[in-house]
């Protein structure tokens, strides 16, 4: 419980079993929070980085190398933590890919900040220093980075395998196939708006996952897979050449919302009852069939009676599709989504070459495939066991990320540390062009981003402080400026030979990401925690000094 003195008074200001952290106190806290966060998921940086196993209360296993993933499942507590996770969150969503390098690089920002904050530099004047080298390390990366057109498959397909470089979803020539998947779904569903720029929707890319075979029988579906099964047995299980219905409609006799009460006296009358009900639903069947439909979706129900004379008609019903389903067969098919029978029409219709059935691991799914342009694709992804199926749907996560961000602003940068090295000479310049005490922050700034390179040497078995002098001696001649780790061999070598590239939206969103982190974490002065503990045992209800925990 924290207190103030007023002309002698005791004033109490926080409920009992409060905290409060102060001053230096509360920066060293969170900066050694940060610091532990980032050393968490440091080792998992690149090809040769390490997985963690992460083990919920309900006893699920999660077996990854992605920071963002990883950080997620933590489950941890202390607020600046929590501000960690954040940035890889956004870090995945904005870009899909470098959730790992995001939270490594805000960590190394704090550990320099404070060993200046030691040195008697206050946080406003580092905060000011790092905003400044964040917009030239910008700079730096667009004066360096490439230009790639979508049409140069190679480059893409280079991009790709450095997305997933460090996951573990089998060899080289798994992970091209894995590229190739994505390039060619990423395109299909690539769209120019009303301005001419490139939009990528990634929701039209629908990643479906089932365990057994093998990572290489991952396959990409011109169309949409549905995890449901037919309605009816008597249906035909697969259909040529099909013409879609989608419906938002429910093939049953609805109930009222308002109570009826319908007076039966006689078996006659319950006989016309049910006759009248059934011919309701077959009159809904008609309408079906009027349109010249051969296969439906719907996101409502189907009476059996409705079922029956469905399966009579041959046309191939799935009920209770999920809306996003739905709108994904859309996409794919061309057809319109109907939220009333009387309207179906043969140009509500879409296509697909064919609609079937199959048994997947001893579930049945329905497959709708070869559409003429889909707009929207299906990534079905295959694998070993349940533990290597999630992290290859991890793995494919990141690089439609990295390959959507570089198609929309066609740019890539040397990876393998070398575009760090660049940039991290560029601020050094900069700093002694810059003078007065904001230098000293630019410069750790500096020192942050060549982590990075420092990392993939330590996870390679390399000696960190050789590599690190090493790269910045190259990349200060004309023609080393590509030079980056070589893990494959265990020294430093050219990254543009080998191809190692990376999407230049990934490394800006990083730099900015980790910076505003900093920050935010790096302008707090003050902890207060109101959540209710037990008070330790010591005075009247675990009374505190001001700035101390209880």
């Amino acid at each position: 419980m924290a207190e103030n003195q007023l002309g002698g008074q005791q004033v109490l200001l926080l409920p009992e079993g409060a905290s409060r952290v102060l001053g230096r106190d509360a920066q060293r806290t969170n900066i050694a929070v940060a610091v532990a966060v980032a050393s968490a998921v440091k080792t998992t940086l690149g090809p040769k980085g390490m997985d963690k196993m992460l083990v919920s209360e309900l006893g699920d296993i999660i077996i990854t190398n992605d920071g963002a993933t990883i950080l997620e499942e933590m489950n941890v507590e202390h607020p600046v933590a929590k501000i960690m996770v954040d940035i890889a969150k956004t870090q995945d969503k904005e870009v899909g890919d470098g959730t790992t390098s995001v939270v490594i690089m805000a960590g190394e920002l704090l550990k320099g900040a404070g060993d200046l904050i030691e040195q008697g530099i206050h946080p406003t004047t580092i905060i000011r220093g790092y905003k400044m080298a964040a917009r030239k390390a910008t700079d730096i990366l667009n004066a360096v980075a490439r230009k790639v057109s979508i049409s140069d498959d190679q480059t893409l397909q280079r991009i790709a395998q450095v997305s997933m470089g460090s996951k573990n979803v089998g060899d080289d020539t798994t992970k091209m196939h894995l590229g190739k998947i994505v390039i060619s779904a990423v395109k299909q569903v690539m769209e120019k708006n009303a301005a001419g720029t490139t939009v990528i929707d990634h929701d039209f890319i629908k990643v479906e996952k089932k365990a057994g075979g093998a990572i290489s029988d991952t396959e990409l579906i011109s169309g949409v897979l549905i995890d449901k099964e037919i309605a009816h047995p008597g249906m035909p299980r697969d259909v040529s050449n099909a013409k879609i219905a989608l419906l938002d409609v429910a093939l049953e006799i609805e109930k009222t919302e308002t109570e009826a009460k319908i007076e039966i006296t006689s078996p006659e009358q319950m006989q016309a009852f049910l006759q009248q009900e059934e011919r309701m639903l077959k009159d809904m069947v008609a309408k079906i069939k009027k349109s010249g439909c051969t296969v439906m979706f719907t996101q409502k129900g189907i009476d059996d009676v409705a079922q029956h004379y469905l399966a009579k008609e041959g046309i191939l019903a799935v009920r209770r599709v999920k809306k996003s389903d739905i709108e994904k067969l859309s996409r794919a098919t061309g057809a319109r989504i109907v939220t009333s029978l009387d309207d179906l029409s043969a140009k509500d219709l879409g296509f697909a070459g064919i609609v079937e059935e199959r048994k997947i691991s001893g579930e049945r799914m329905v497959f709708v495939e070869k559409c003429k342009v889909p707009k929207s694709v299906t990534i079905f992804v295959r694998g070993g066991n349940q533990q290597v199926v999630d992290e290859v749907e991890r793995s494919i996560t990141d690089v439609i990320g990295a390959i959507s961000s570089v198609m929309m602003d066609g740019k890539y940068v040397i990876g393998g540390g070398s575009v760090e090295i660049d940039v991290a000479n560029g601020l050094r310049s900069y700093a002694n062009d810059v003078g007065g005490r904001e230098q000293l922050a630019i410069q750790k700034f500096s020192d942050a981003l060549e982590v990075i390179p420092k990392t993939l040497a330590e996870s390679a078995g390399m000696d960190a402080i050789d590599t690190l002098v090493q790269l910045r001696s190259k990349h200060r001649s004309k023609e080393g400026g590509v030079t980056g780790v070589d893990i494959t061999k265990n020294v430093i070598g050219d990254m543009a030979k080998q191809g190692v590239f990376e999407p230049l939206k990934v490394k800006e969103q990083a730099i900015y990401s980790a910076s505003e982190a900093a920050e935010i974490i790096l302008r707090i002065d003050d902890m207060i925690s109101s959540k209710g503990r037990a008070p330790a045992g010591g005075g009247p209800g675990g009374m505190g000094g001001m700035g101390h925990e209880d």
